[in-house]
């Protein structure tokens, strides 16, 4: 069954240090509790809010082992007034043998304000 994954996080600033190690941290963490190998990841989307652009944060997937060929893009969020800033937001559609409800989407920093009716999911 092909799912969609979620992650979202946010950093202090604008930094490229900082942006590749919450985006890789995240990443990792959407795999760990989801048991994803990267040979069932169909694609990753990145986006980041307008205040991010120090790098690309998909750099930080080339730092994962075994990621070499997993198809990531990046791309620039909705500039919606009042958003939350400094956020950068991942969908990873990878096949799995998990329900639905099963999937664990990861909210990290900031971001666990975006879904909180996900938080707390055992």
């Amino acid at each position: 069954m092909i799912r969609g994954i979620r992650g979202a996080t946010t950093v202090q600033a604008n930094q490229a240090e900082e942006i590749i190690k919450e985006t890789k941290k995240m990443v990792e963490k959407m795999v760990e509790v989801n048991q994803v190998k990267p040979e069932d990841i169909a694609s990753v989307l990145i986006s980041v809010t307008p205040d991010l652009n120090a790098t690309f944060p998909a750099k930080a997937l080339r730092l994962i082992d075994g990621w070499k060929y997993v198809p990531v893009m990046c791309m620039p969020e909705i500039n919606v007034p009042g958003s939350l800033a400094q956020c950068i937001r991942v969908m990873m559609t990878v096949n799995t043998s998990l329900n639905q409800e099963e999937v664990e989407h990861i909210y990290l920093n900031e971001a666990i304000k975006l879904r909180p009716d996900l938080l707390g999911k055992d």
